[in-house]
């Protein structure tokens, strides 16, 4: 077991892009009244509920990497931070056996306290003012106006992840619906994510449309010289060489936290600010997927822990694209089938089991290049109704074959983003 103290300590955060979570179940009562937040854990309870969320978090996106490693051939990326915030939310008006799959998928504390106490202090972390970078996430429930919610499901979100509640007519004005969503999801994340909610995926039977949104911009600490950006190979695979435009940083300055062992080369590269970096975990070989077997929570952590600051030769491809995932199946397959099957319960909503999941999706963006990076995301959940050591060499980091990449919040070690690069020039 993790020692969560370390957490604190660890001195890496890689790439974040933004997300957007959507859930679809029943309406919310247009007169609500939300009740103010009662009194909140203490401050030492209240770290050790962030601390229980970050592992969770954490643990989440490495069980869903290497899902999407064993599945996909080219590019991954996702915010797996966006998609346990949006199931979270979700998770919040499961009950029964539906409620403990997605604990166990999500690793989610056992205490509920711990859970939404983590989640609130988390995205006021993000949304501190006066930062050096661009990160802001956001939430909002879009519920069908003449189906009706438990007012205190509602006053729960609302209270925890700050969701902003909008009656919708998902019945009549499907198609208007689902622009004004996906509007809402362009506005929060700069226009990187358009059209999340593909034509047809809103329906008569949808009553909820659960979003998180995240959006990231950050400067290098240390940036590119444009100029020194020249092209050169990359090496996909045994058989495959593609050219790459290459950034590099091989001047006195170039010094950065790094480690190197038999297994793999890592290198973080600090925004401004110095409270969000990206950490590059490069094979000494070409062989990703093994490297990418071995990630797991405890051994990033000891990793970084190894982490020294040294010069550096640096060269690293530029980099742009987007993902989408349809992630129905992925999440039924890790361990909660039931939320989208007619067993599903969801009575916290409504009070009724009458809501099951129809599907997840999650669309994200990525763009690195020598002024450092911008990166977004979204994430739909869709429910329905029930029919019925440094020596004397100066090391070399060369990113010249396949290797996987994070973004995280340093202090925290919270993973915000986490992606494998194939292939630079795929978009």
């Amino acid at each position: 077991m993790i020692k969560k103290k370390s957490f604190f300590k660890t001195t890496s955060l890689l790439l974040m892009f933004a997300f957007l979570g959507i859930f679809v179940t029943a309406c919310v009562p247009k007169e609500m009244e939300l009740v103010p937040p009662e009194e909140e854990l203490g401050t030492a309870s209240q770290e050790e509920a962030l601390i229980e969320v970050v592992i969770a978090n954490n643990e989440f996106a490495l069980d869903l990497y290497q899902r999407y490693q064993a599945q996909e051939e080219g590019n991954i990326f996702f915010s797996p931070y966006s998609i346990s915030s949006a199931l979270a939310m979700t998770y919040e008006g499961a009950r029964g056996e539906t409620a403990e799959e997605m604990r166990s998928v999500f690793h989610f504390p056992e205490s509920e306290e711990y859970l939404r106490s983590g989640y609130q202090s988390l995205n006021q972390v993000i949304n501190q003012e006066d930062k050096d970078y661009q990160l802001r996430v956001a939430n909002a429930l879009w519920a069908e106006e003449d189906f009706e919610f438990l007012t205190e499901y509602f006053n729960l979100v609302n209270r925890y992840y700050g969701a902003e509640i909008t009656n919708l007519d998902f019945k009549n004005n499907a198609e208007e619906s689902r622009l004004t969503i996906n509007d809402w999801v362009g506005e929060q994340t700069e226009d990187k994510i358009k059209d999340l909610i593909p034509a047809g995926a809103i329906n008569p039977l949808t009553r909820l449309i659960l979003t998180n949104a995240i959006y990231f911009k950050g400067n290098w600490l240390q940036e590119f010289d444009q100029d020194q950006t020249t092209e050169r190979d990359f090496k996909v695979s045994e058989s495959e060489v593609v050219r790459a435009e290459m950034m590099q940083r091989t001047d006195e300055e170039a010094e950065f936290n790094y480690l190197e062992n038999e297994q793999l080369q890592i290198l973080e590269l600090p925004y401004q600010g110095e409270e969000l970096s990206m950490l590059i975990f490069l094979p000494q070989g070409n062989d990703i997927d093994a490297l990418g077997d071995t990630l797991i929570v405890e051994k990033i952590e000891e990793w970084k822990e190894e982490l020294r600051e040294q010069r550096v030769k640096v060269y690293l491809p530029k980099f742009k694209f987007e993902t989408k995932y349809f992630m129905k199946k992925d999440l039924s397959d890790l361990g909660m089938s039931s939320a989208f099957s007619n067993l599903a319960d969801f009575s916290g909503m409504t009070g009724e089991k009458d809501l099951f999941i129809s599907e997840v999706i999650h669309q994200a963006f990525v763009d690195v290049n020598e002024e450092g990076t911008e990166a977004a995301a979204a994430t739909a959940v869709v429910m329905e109704l029930l029919s019925a050591g440094p020596g004397s060499k100066i090391p070399v980091f060369r990113a010249d074959h396949p290797f996987i990449f994070m973004i995280q919040q340093k202090d925290s070690g919270n993973i915000l983003f986490l992606g494998r690069v194939m292939n630079p020039n795929q978009e």
